[in-house]
């Protein structure tokens, strides 16, 4: 018997403890150790822009074989909630509702495209705005020590960030949000709060940037009911980040 479609199925107990529980061990959690970080930044003498967010650091750099392998399981274990979430959206017969599949490459990709220029473009203003007027940190955003896999371990942070992100605050949050009979513009803006929450670490340029692009983000998938191309300009975002800073942090102080 299939599954009832999500808006004539009852709102039952389990979308929302699901959700909790996704939350709980993935993005959740990363917005209250954010929001405890920026607590932690606040409150240092020194002012919010001239303090340093590092992201994407070294673990053990005098030994790269341990440091690689320490990187390959920062990739691996963050996904698994959005498998986890991929699994539960099987069960409920919503799996294939959220577009994250290879049905559509050509789609998925332009589209992609053109949603990662309409976000990082004016992003980087706001980043360099917010860092003139105190009110975010320094991310330097690739502080790998250099070594044969470091441009592959970024791409693949980069991939891993799309992936856990999209499939959770997007595909999985509005599937469950639907489920409990909110409005669209309910879970967007709950969608994109969240989004921004786990940014704070950065600063409040971080969480304002990234609850602009939730909306966005959130806005395009209710248009294209595809999660695929969100991940496409997730990870040309997270790339350009990561692996631009990699390459001209050496030649220039612009970071």
């Amino acid at each position: 018997m299939s599954s009832p479609a999500p808006d004539a199925a009852p709102v039952a107990p389990r979308w929302g403890v699901e959700v909790w529980l996704v939350l709980g061990i993935s993005l959740g959690q990363s917005a209250i150790y954010s929001i405890l970080s920026i607590a932690d930044k606040l409150t240092r003498p020194q002012p919010l822009n001239q303090q340093t967010t590092t992201i994407n650091n070294s673990v053990t750099p005098d030994r790269p074989w341990l440091d690689l392998s320490y990187q390959i399981a920062g990739i691996v274990f963050p996904v698994i909630p959005a498998l986890l979430a991929l699994y539960l959206l099987r069960l409920s017969g919503d799996r294939d509702a959220i577009g994250f599949d290879l049905r559509r490459p050509g789609f998925d990709l332009s589209r992609g495209v053109g949603a990662a220029a309409l976000i990082g473009i004016p992003g980087l203003g706001l980043y360099f705005a917010a860092r003139a007027f105190g009110f975010n940190t320094n991310v330097a955003p690739a502080n790998l020590a250099e070594n044969w896999w470091t441009v592959p371990v970024l791409a693949g942070l980069a991939v891993m960030n799309g992936v856990l992100e999209e499939v959770i605050m997007l595909g999985f949050l509005f599937a469950r949000f639907v489920r409990l009979r909110w409005t669209p513009w309910s879970y967007v803006l709950t969608s994109a709060v969240i989004r921004g929450a786990y940014h704070l670490y950065q600063g409040f340029g971080g969480f304002v940037g990234n609850l602009i692009m939730g909306v966005v983000f959130g806005l395009l998938y209710l248009r294209w009911r595809r999660v695929g191309p969100l991940v496409v300009a997730h990870v040309i975002l997270d790339l350009v980040s990561f692996i631009g800073y990699a390459l001209l942090a050496p030649y220039t102080d612009l970071f």
